[in-house]
């Protein structure tokens, strides 16, 4: 049985800190939870050290040419070196790392290591509602070093719990939506999904029309919403379905209620840059969403899709 660990950073921001930080802990399948309040001081040096790090990420790519699933803008960064870029990334690791050791939050970590086994399953939940919070590296946090077997995902402030029961069935039904895919390849996610084991339904969608995607979603029951393609995230998730048509998850707001209701418990966006998605999805209170935070080469997203699959087929 897996624990449940939710640290909730309550109201806040990295320039002015977090005053009322929870922490609770339990089992899973039990709503009793036990629970501890602390704090997180200021670390206004976060924020800029993302943006530039984020700033060097693309400019790895556009150096190194590798296909990726968004558009990336021209950077005004040039002649970077891996050497500069592995610089940062341990520099925003070791910054995280100091704020998250801060004294006032301490308490909360020594009380955390107290209740739990690393030899146990964790589902470790970060509760907020920052977008620079949500887009930080946490499992480079040093407790994860000692929790291996813990996994980092993210939700609102007030975790929901979707109150109804999924009906048992042979095959998982899986909606897969392949759309623009200029400048990258798919090929091998649908490839993947074809050797998908024989408990697996599954339909097709490439390059659909928006009203057949809608249609889709509205009259039929799905367990799974795969998408892979060109994604990027503004103040809302947007997905390009085809090489014309670019749509926000507002203009599918009714029929993916719809399909949550009819029993839709997960979507994948093997797609790049995909928080606005999962915030749109979060809002229509779906179980669970798998999104990449930042672009992501073909290579990557392929790979995550056949050991995902593979997981998923035996359990």
């Amino acid at each position: 049985m897996s624990k449940l660990v939710v640290l909730n950073l309550g109201k806040g921001d990295l320039h002015t800190g977090f005053p009322d930080v929870t922490i609770k802990f339990g089992m899973e399948s039990d709503p009793r939870a036990m629970e501890f309040r602390g704090s997180l001081p200021p670390a206004p040096e976060i924020p800029q050290l993302y943006r530039n790090w984020q700033s060097l990420y693309l400019s790895v790519y556009s150096l190194y040419g590798w296909s990726v699933r968004i558009k990336v803008e021209d950077s005004d960064v040039t002649n970077i070196s891996k050497a500069e870029f592995n610089n940062f990334c341990i520099e925003l690791s070791s910054k995280l790392n100091d704020w998250l050791n801060s004294e006032q939050f301490r308490f909360l970590d020594q009380k955390l290591r107290m209740q739990l086994n690393p030899n146990e399953d964790i589902c470790f939940i970060i509760a907020t509602r920052d977008k620079l919070l949500r887009r930080l590296p946490w499992h480079l946090w040093s407790f994860f070093d000692d929790y291996p077997n813990a996994e980092v995902a993210l939700s609102s402030l007030e975790l929901q719990r979707p109150n109804r029961e999924y009906k048992k069935d042979n095959k998982v039904k899986i909606l897969a939506i392949f759309g623009n895919s200029e400048g990258i390849d798919i090929s091998q996610d649908k490839y993947f999904l074809e050797k998908f084991p024989n408990k697996a339904k599954i339909n097709f969608l490439i390059e659909p029309q928006l009203k057949q995607l809608s249609d889709e979603l509205w009259t039929k029951g799905w367990d799974i919403l795969f998408f892979a393609g060109h994604s990027y995230s503004r103040e809302t998730g947007v997905l390009q379905i085809n090489k014309t048509t670019t749509i926000t998850l507002k203009k599918l707001k009714y029929g993916l209620k719809k399909a949550i209701n009819n029993g839709l418990r997960l979507a994948i966006f093997n797609s790049c840059d995909g928080l606005g998605l999962a915030e749109a999805l979060e809002d229509l209170h779906i179980p669970q969403v798998i999104v990449m935070r930042e672009p992501v080469p073909d290579r990557v997203a392929q790979v995550f899709l056949k050991y995902f699959l593979t997981e998923f087929s035996s359990g």
